[in-house]
């Protein structure tokens, strides 16, 4: 990773410019190593998505670690992803349209390329365009989102099959309605194991068996051998975890590596304080299994209540702290959505043990066509 900041200087996260996003390098590596471990043990592919970090500098870093390509939403970010020279990329968003044809057919020129769809439309597209694409035809497995109904998957397959430049290599799902690793959470993923059983055995005798059983989330990340049938996995958030991951119990506070450090700009009313940061630094995605309005945890002020935001402005109710405040003060709050937060930015600050040591651009930011 090319720094642009050296440690020799001995700048503290909470000495940068603001507001920032800071990745303690330590809290990262050990949450890549993680996940490389567990899908060596199971024998699961990982293929990454790279949404979360849009960085290929960090891409590098899981493929480096065994990761056999990468997964993106867009072709801009297909785009970007190409400097860390991935051996596959998966585009896990439906994807329609001349120009975005004519982008993925440049892709794979440099990469094997596979794309997730559930229409024949979109399937059909890309055999018009002469885009050689392996296919993944995604089914709904509960989150109601996109996805063809199983049942639905083999007469879509015999279709895909007869078009040219395009190869069928197997199926996709996205378990995202499984949030929470309780009880609930644990019953959901047993019934998503029975359905894919069902929905793979199926396939496989009416001559469909699929090669890459794709799925996989943060939230179920290490659940995944649960799920028999699938041989792939495609998580995101895992590389920094965020506030909704801790809520989720998929991990722990101490495994979240982002944050973002504020400052303090106005104590002019009493019982609040104001932050450099509001909704185009933090989103506004709630907290997962809370009622209440809050927009990130602020851990270096126990009782504060990040409950507002406009576009510049967090407001932040400090009625309940034991500490006092000053205009000037730094902050470090852990964002509900690091995904949505690190695309709001254009650089990524890595430090360790509070040190300053690196800063990354945040590449493929912004990449939405």
């Amino acid at each position: 990773m090319a720094a642009s900041t050296s440690n020799s200087n001995n700048v503290n996260i909470f000495e940068v410019d603001t507001p920032a996003i800071v990745v303690d390098l330590d809290v990262m590596e050990a949450n890549l190593q993680r996940m490389a471990d567990y899908t060596k043990t199971h024998n699961l592919r990982l293929r990454p998505h790279t949404k979360t970090h849009k960085s290929p500098l960090l891409a590098m870093k899981q493929i480096e670690l065994g990761a056999v390509g990468l997964t993106v939403a867009k072709p801009g970010e297909a785009e970007v992803m190409l400097a860390a020279n991935p051996q596959e990329v998966l585009v896990a968003f439906p994807t329609l349209g001349a120009t975005k044809m004519a982008r993925l057919k440049e892709v794979a020129r440099h990469t094997s390329l596979t794309v997730a769809l559930d229409s024949f439309e979109a399937a059909k597209a890309l055999s018009e365009g002469e885009v050689p694409a392996k296919i993944l035809v995604e089914f709904d497995a509960g989150l109601g989102r996109v996805g063809i109904q199983p049942n639905e998957l083999a007469t879509m397959i015999e279709a895909i099959k007869k078009l040219p430049h395009v190869q069928y290599d197997g199926i996709s799902f996205y378990p995202g309605h499984i949030k929470d690793l309780g009880e609930e959470g644990l019953g959901k993923i047993e019934a998503l194991n029975v359905l894919l059983n069902q929905t793979v055995e199926a396939l496989t005798k009416a001559g469909h068996s699929p090669r890459i059983v794709s799925g996989g989330s943060t939230p179920t990340m290490f659940q995944s051998h649960r799920i028999e049938a699938m041989n792939e996995m495609r998580p995101g958030t895992y590389i920094f975890n965020d506030r909704n991951t801790v809520m989720g119990k998929a991990c722990s506070l101490d495994e979240c590596a982002a944050t973002i450090i504020a400052t303090v700009v106005s104590t002019a009313h009493k019982g609040q304080i104001l932050i450099d940061g509001g909704s185009k630094t933090f989103s506004s995605d709630r907290l997962l299994n809370d009622p209440g309005v809050s927009f990130g945890k602020v851990l270096n002020a126990p009782g504060a209540h990040f409950h507002k935001m406009n576009e510049e402005h967090g407001f932040i109710d400090i009625t309940k702290c034991d500490r006092s405040f000053q205009v000037g003060d730094k902050l470090q709050i852990l964002m509900n959505h690091v995904c949505v937060a690190m695309n709001l930015q254009e650089q990524a600050i890595g430090y360790r043990n509070g040190i300053v040591e690196t800063s990354w651009p945040i590449a493929a930011r912004g990449k939405l066509t």
